[in-house]
Formats: structure tokens, sequence, C-alpha cells
């Protein structure tokens, strides 16, 4: 009875002001989990099973990737489709549809930002560098239907070249630079309706050329107050000026914590919040990366980066069976009590929140 209670409660707090229904009903434990999965799906058509479990309630949003978009016109025919499901959903509020638009080589839509990260900081003026490429982001995503970014990267490169520098992604080798001009794409692109997204906290700037998380795991044995002072430092004025989403590492910081990558760590997702008195809505890297080949399954990962504090999966393999694993593991652990309600609510409740905030 407790349990129904609590489930009732949360129910009860995701629907509030439902303009679905005359009063609020029920969520199952099967939609409230969904509300804290990002779907993904391979080629250029979304497919029925993605397109029930938007109208099911059941869906938190879509992350978007190159094979899913052949042109501006596409795309948006695509997002018009995803936000008419959404429409029939009793979950009364915008999708989450994102995708990474950092700039330079990282480019999903055609367009801004056409100079990367390091671009806009070695330009003459890189303020007005960084402003101009987080509205133009912004006006581009917001263009086409979507609504979220999955940048800027705030990582601190350490040797030219190395894994974050290759493709251009990172401002800056000083931390106040990479957290200046974050500030500044992240002020200019919010300004258009688009939420921003500081990545990949606590930073990726140590790993080195041939490392790469999407492939194994990477452990950064970088001292606590270099971590601090370095990797962590761009994210205060960031989150300062408002940033709607942290995107945690799969790298493993022995200083924080030596067994668990960040995004499955509490360690890491406190060092975070308390740090940079962050209160907005965490996400995790993609859930099918080979840092965490030792960790299960989808649904395994997607519970135990639950259990760390994320708030939103990032079930991008483009398999809506990636997201379906990880909803029904996250929603069995909130019945079972693995994933203790108030958490959970309190989770959600975040999300709810970045999804009233965007059109």
């Amino acid at each position: 009875m407790k349990r129904r209670k609590a489930l009732l409660a949360l129910g009860v707090t995701v629907l509030a002001m439902s303009t679905v229904a005359a009063t609020p009903a029920e969520l199952t434990p099967r939609q409230l989990a969904g509300q804290r999965v990002i779907y993904s799906y391979p080629g250029l058509t979304p497919p029925d099973a993605l397109l029930q479990r938007i109208r099911a309630g059941e869906a938190a949003g879509v992350i978007f990737f190159g094979e899913n978009i052949s042109s501006s016109q596409q795309i948006t025919g695509v997002v018009r489709q995803l936000r008419d499901a959404n429409a029939q959903s009793p979950v009364p509020r915008p999708l989450l549809l994102m995708t990474d638009q950092e700039g330079g080589k990282v480019r999903r839509l055609p367009g801004e930002p056409v100079l990367s990260a390091k671009q806009v900081a070695q330009s003459a003026n890189p303020s007005a560098a960084a402003k101009a490429a987080g509205t133009g982001a912004g006006q581009n995503l917001a263009g086409v239907g979507m609504n979220v970014n999955l940048a800027p990267v705030l990582d601190v490169y350490r040797q030219p070249g190395n894994f974050i520098d290759k493709y251009g992604r990172s401002y800056s080798q000083d931390p106040q630079v990479a957290g200046a001009l974050g500030r500044d794409f992240v002020t200019a692109q919010q300004s258009t309706g688009v939420a921003a997204t500081a990545k990949h906290f606590p930073g990726l700037g140590a790993v080195p050329a041939g490392s790469n998380t999407d492939v194994g795991p990477v452990t950064l044995n970088v001292p606590l107050p270099e971590l601090r002072a370095k990797d962590e430092a761009p994210y205060h004025p960031v989150v300062d000026a408002g940033a709607k989403l942290v995107m945690l590492s799969w790298a493993v910081y022995p200083a924080l914590d030596a067994s668990r990558p960040a995004g499955l760590s509490p360690m890491a997702v406190q060092e975070l919040r308390n740090g940079t008195k962050f209160a907005g809505v965490t996400v995790t890297d993609a859930l099918e990366a080979g840092a965490l080949k030792s960790y299960g399954g989808p649904g395994n990962r997607a519970v135990l980066a639950a259990k760390a504090g994320m708030d939103l999966i990032l079930a991008s393999a483009r398999d809506v069976s990636q997201g379906d694993e990880a909803a029904s593991s996250l929603a069995a652990g909130l019945s079972d009590g693995t994933l203790p309600s108030g958490e959970f609510s309190a989770a959600v409740d975040r999300v709810s929140a970045l999804r009233d905030g965007v059109k």
C-alpha cells in the first residue's frame, strides 16, 4: 500500500497542470521511467515502435544523428511527426529533441555554428565569436524544431592533438578561457529558446590520443586539486549562467571514485551538485559506450546511472529496443524499491521542469 501511494504521488507530480484530463491521473511505473529516457532510431524515418512509446507517454525525447538527417526540410518533417505523436501522450509536455551541434567537424545539421570551439578561441574576438556560435546553433536547431543542444564542450585539453583537441572540440588549455567562452555560448544559445548541455563533467581534457570512452574504458589519474582547478573550473561560470543540462563523462577519476565511471558514480554527481551548485538536469553520455562494457546491458547501466543521480539516460544506439530495455529496468527498480521513489520523483521533476521550459 505504501509503495502504491508513493507511485501515485509521483504520478500526480508528473501530471500537475495537465491539459489532457480534468484531474491528474496516475502514471504507471513504465511511464514514469520513460520520463527519464532519451530514445534514438536508425535511418531517416522514425519507426512505429518509437511513435507508440511517445503516444503512450513513455519517452522523454529523442536524439538525432547524421544518419537521421538528409536535409533541414526532411528533419523538420520528422520533428513534426514526433510532436504530433506527443500531442496524444498523457504527459502534456514538449519532447526533448536534441542533437550534437558543437560546431566545426561535430555537427549533425548543415549550417551554424561553422567554427569549432578551438577556432572560436583563436578568432580575433573570441567572446563575440562564441556568442555568434551559440546564437547560430540555437537558431539552427530551433529552425527545424529541436530544443536541446548537446553542447558546449568544456573539456580543457592538455596535449595538442589529444582525444578532445583532435577535432578542435576544446576551447583552450586555459580553464578560465574555456569557462568564459562556454558561458558566452550558453547564454547566447539559450536566449534562442534552445537548452544547452555543458559536457563532459568533470572533464575529458586529459584523455590521451588514441583513447576514447566510446570504444573502451579510460582512467584519468588527475589529482583532485588539479581536477578542480583545471577540469571542473569552466563549469562554474557556465552553471552560473544558467546552463540547463550537464553531461557526465564515462571516464574513471580515481580522485573522486576509483571503482566507477563518473556517470555511474554518486561521488562524481555530488561533486557536480555540491561544487558548482548545479540544480538542473544531469544526462549520461551514450549508454552503449565501450567504457561500460563491464556493466552489463542497457537495463543494468540505466539503473546504475539512476542510482548515481543521473536524471536522463541517453539511449543513443539507434535502436528503440535499447531505450525500452533502459526504461523497463528503471520501471522495475522503481516498483521494487531498488530506486527510491523520492529520488526518482526528484529526477522526474527536474526533467519535467526542463521540458516545461522549452518549445
